[in-house]
């Protein structure tokens, strides 16, 4: 009995010096700050308040900053549609669709007295009348590098190697005759190297480039047209039955001065025009003959994406002749003229 007795006096002893040591034991939970004298919760707040501060001040201290890029970059695409439906017309006309898109992507790296200009420009249009295919209305492809060291740092000039690239995407064709085509991908294909001085202006988006050595290559690499000196090749020599005796040239090439010229202003908060004029004439062949590509646009925004553009475009090349139908119904060179192509359209324009 004793025994039993010493037990559970033993027992009693540890649960009372256990819930001594932890009150919560026989307690229902409640927050720490019941546990503890009011002076010290307010310094657990301050002491916690201070490791935080240390750590956002720590943070500050070790912190990377974001990687600084020398690229700036400019996209802009627009798509330009018209349609025109006729049902029991009695003045006459036909029902037509049509659509030209057109892309300028530009990325530019600029770093100290370094420049080096990307641009790609692309454009392409179709039309579709009653009883006939889809025509193409436009269509061209361009590529432009152009890498420029600044004469100082406060001056606006560079010296400049340019590199350009032009052609188009598709065959072309004087309709309504689908046999033959009278152009293709590189056929032509004009290649431009050159050095010289640029002025480029930014804040309005103004250049001007002279090079007074530049390089001209024309492609044909369509062998058919190749024969026929098209684009200013040498044709074929053939013999008084027509059979070929050599095939004709498939490159051109050419040198001389090249001007161009690129300027952008806005007229109004919502009308813009866009300029760019290309001049070049070879040293030795015909110099002060000069061949012409001008464009020039006017866009019109009626909101942040709509927008109507009226567009000009302008070229004449004395190597390039124009075909007409003589009074036979029969296609013949009529010699080198100014070809203009005039646009007026409404679509949309995205600006990235």
């Amino acid at each position: 009995m004793s025994r039993y007795l010493i037990f559970l006096v033993l027992v009693l002893f540890a649960v009372q010096t256990y819930g001594q040591r932890h009150p919560m034991f026989f307690q229902k939970e409640r927050p720490l700050g019941v546990f503890l004298k009011k002076p010290k919760v307010k310094k657990l707040i301050k002491d916690y308040n201070d490791l935080q501060l240390e750590e956002i001040q720590l943070y500050e201290l070790i912190r990377i900053p974001e990687p600084v890029s020398w690229w700036t970059h400019s996209n802009r695409f627009s798509f330009d549609f018209g349609q025109l439906s006729l049902t029991n017309w009695n003045a006459g006309g036909q029902g037509s669709i049509n659509g030209l898109a057109d892309v300028r992507i530009r990325r530019t790296y600029k770093r100290g007295l370094l420049r080096w200009n990307n641009e790609f420009i692309g454009r392409f249009g179709l039309n579709r009348q009653e009883g006939q295919g889809f025509r193409k209305t436009d269509d061209h492809l361009e590529l432009v590098s152009t890498f420029g060291y600044k004469f100082s740092n406060d001056s606006d000039w560079y010296h400049t190697v340019r590199s350009s690239f032009q052609s188009q995407f598709t065959d072309s064709y004087n309709y309504p005759n689908r046999d033959n085509s009278i152009s293709h991908f590189m056929a032509p294909g004009y290649f431009f190297l050159g050095a010289g001085a640029e002025y480029k202006v930014d804040q309005n988006d103004l250049l001007f480039y002279i090079s007074p050595l530049t390089q001209k290559t024309t492609f044909v690499l369509n062998q058919r047209l190749a024969n026929d000196g098209a684009f200013g090749v040498r044709e074929a020599v053939r013999d008084i039955d027509g059979n070929i005796i050599s095939r004709g040239r498939r490159m051109r090439g050419e040198t001389g001065i090249l001007l161009k010229n690129e300027y952008r202003k806005k007229i109004t908060e919502d009308i813009e025009a866009y300029s760019r004029l290309s001049l070049f004439t070879d040293y030795f062949k015909n110099f002060g003959n000069i061949d012409v590509d001008w464009e020039l646009i006017i866009d019109f925004r009626v909101n942040e994406f709509i927008k109507a553009r009226i567009g000009s475009h302008i070229r004449y090349d004395d190597d390039i002749s124009v075909q007409r139908t003589n009074d036979e119904g029969e296609l013949v060179d009529d010699g080198p003229r100014i070809q203009w192509k005039q646009q007026l359209g409404i679509g949309i324009l995205i600006e990235i």
